[in-house]
Protein backbone atom coordinates (compact mmCIF):
# COMPACT_ATOMS: atom_id res chain seq x y z
CA UNK A 1 0.00 0.00 0.00
CA UNK A 2 1.42 3.51 -1.24
CA UNK A 3 0.11 6.32 1.09
CA UNK A 4 0.06 8.74 2.92
CA UNK A 5 0.43 8.46 6.85
CA UNK A 6 -0.88 10.66 9.08
CA UNK A 7 -0.41 10.64 13.01
CA UNK A 8 -3.00 11.68 15.34
CA UNK A 9 -1.17 12.74 18.45
CA UNK A 10 -3.03 9.93 19.96
CA UNK A 11 -0.88 7.27 17.70
CA UNK A 12 1.95 8.45 20.04
CA UNK A 13 0.58 7.75 24.10
CA UNK A 14 1.72 4.72 24.41
CA UNK A 15 5.74 5.83 23.39
CA UNK A 16 5.85 4.03 20.09
CA UNK A 17 8.32 5.71 17.83
CA UNK A 18 7.09 7.29 14.47
CA UNK A 19 9.73 5.02 12.77
CA UNK A 20 8.32 1.86 14.76
CA UNK A 21 4.67 2.72 13.51
CA UNK A 22 5.73 3.22 10.05
CA UNK A 23 7.97 0.06 9.63
CA UNK A 24 4.98 -2.02 10.98
CA UNK A 25 2.34 -0.18 9.22
CA UNK A 26 4.02 -0.56 6.13
CA UNK A 27 4.88 -4.51 6.88
CA UNK A 28 1.73 -5.68 8.25
CA UNK A 29 0.95 -9.86 9.77
CA UNK A 30 -2.56 -8.45 9.62
CA UNK A 31 -5.29 -6.35 8.45
CA UNK A 32 -8.59 -6.21 8.67
CA UNK A 33 -11.49 -4.08 10.08
CA UNK A 34 -12.42 -3.59 13.57
CA UNK A 35 -16.18 -5.05 14.05
CA UNK A 36 -18.89 -2.95 14.14
CA UNK A 37 -16.71 0.17 13.55
CA UNK A 38 -17.54 2.01 10.83
CA UNK A 39 -13.91 3.16 8.71
CA UNK A 40 -11.67 1.95 11.23
CA UNK A 41 -9.11 -0.84 10.53
CA UNK A 42 -6.56 -2.75 12.93
CA UNK A 43 -3.30 -3.87 11.76
CA UNK A 44 -0.48 -5.98 13.38
CA UNK A 45 3.34 -5.82 12.61
CA UNK A 46 6.24 -6.20 14.17
CA UNK A 47 8.74 -2.80 14.82
CA UNK A 48 11.80 -2.29 13.99
CA UNK A 49 12.95 -4.35 17.31
CA UNK A 50 10.50 -7.35 16.75
CA UNK A 51 7.61 -6.49 19.09
CA UNK A 52 4.37 -7.24 17.76
CA UNK A 53 2.25 -3.53 17.61
CA UNK A 54 -1.17 -3.10 16.96
CA UNK A 55 -2.44 -0.06 14.92
CA UNK A 56 -5.75 1.33 14.63
CA UNK A 57 -6.66 3.81 11.66
CA UNK A 58 -8.83 5.71 9.64
CA UNK A 59 -8.91 5.46 5.53
CA UNK A 60 -9.11 9.31 4.50
CA UNK A 61 -9.55 8.54 1.31
CA UNK A 62 -7.93 5.55 -1.16
CA UNK A 63 -4.23 6.92 -1.11
CA UNK A 64 -4.28 8.30 2.68
CA UNK A 65 -4.31 7.03 6.28
CA UNK A 66 -4.49 8.55 9.48
CA UNK A 67 -3.21 6.66 12.43
CA UNK A 68 -4.75 6.83 16.01
CA UNK A 69 -3.40 4.23 18.22
CA UNK A 70 -0.33 2.01 18.16
CA UNK A 71 0.94 -0.46 21.29
CA UNK A 72 2.33 -3.70 22.11
CA UNK A 73 -0.24 -5.88 20.98
CA UNK A 74 -2.19 -7.07 23.68
CA UNK A 75 -2.97 -10.47 24.25
CA UNK A 76 -7.08 -9.87 22.87
CA UNK A 77 -5.82 -9.77 19.64
CA UNK A 78 -3.19 -12.46 19.11
CA UNK A 79 -5.69 -14.58 17.38
CA UNK A 80 -5.77 -12.33 14.16
CA UNK A 81 -2.07 -13.64 13.75
CA UNK A 82 -3.56 -17.24 12.86
CA UNK A 83 -7.47 -17.08 12.43
CA UNK A 84 -9.14 -15.78 9.45
CA UNK A 85 -9.12 -12.16 8.29
CA UNK A 86 -6.94 -10.35 5.53
CA UNK A 87 -3.38 -11.21 5.74
CA UNK A 88 -1.39 -7.99 3.78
Amino acid sequence: MLCNIEFSWSAFKHNVDEDDIRWAFLHPCYDGPLEELENKFIRLGFDRSGNLLEIMYNEDDEYAVNIFHAMRCRSIYYHLMTHGGYYA
